[in-house]
């Protein structure tokens, strides 16, 4: 790989090392629409540059992003057990979320990712309340410590996800 500079190379590491992230979506509700953030596995889909998720329809996030496809995913490094934690880094992702059919190619590509990190919920692929969720990122806001944050635009997210670092789980 050529030079890569100090940031991009942090949050490369930072999105193929991680396996959770918050997932913000938006409810809507009689009064309008509410933010909800829940915890989620993601994988990546290296060869589409895309986010994966498996969830259950049961869900309320997987509703409110099948209504609203726009969504939030925050990624954030491991909190040190002692020490300040204002100045972790971490990135707000905006996401464009779809469902792709089931046993198409871009299905079998995201489930083949997401098994590859989580091999242990290969039986809940065959649960019927269950569905592969693909996250198109749109834009970011990466944050990589104190005076070190810039926006990244999904050109360059793409190609993040699309190259995992030599150490890559």
């Amino acid at each position: 790989m050529a030079h890569e500079p100090r940031l991009s190379h942090s949050l490369r590491q930072l999105l193929h090392h991680r396996r959770t992230a918050a997932l913000g979506s938006l409810a809507s509700t009689a009064a309008g629409p509410e933010p909800f953030v829940s915890l989620v596995p993601y994988a990546i889909d290296a060869h589409s540059g895309l986010l994966v998720l498996h969830l259950s329809g049961l869900a309320a996030h997987t509703r409110q992003l099948q209504a609203q496809p726009l969504a939030s995913l925050m990624v954030a490094a491991a909190e040190p057990e002692d020490g300040a934690v204002h100045a972790l880094e971490r990135v707000s992702l905006q996401v464009r979320a779809h469902t792709p059919e089931r046993d198409s190619p871009e299905w079998l590509a995201a489930r083949t990712a997401y098994l590859a990190r989580f091999a242990d919920v290969a039986f809940m692929m065959e649960l019927g309340d269950f569905r592969l969720v693909c996250l198109q990122p749109l834009s970011a806001r990466h944050v990589a410590g104190f005076g070190a944050a810039r926006d990244v635009d999904a050109e360059a997210l793409r190609q993040l996800l699309q190259t995992p670092p030599a150490t890559a789980p």
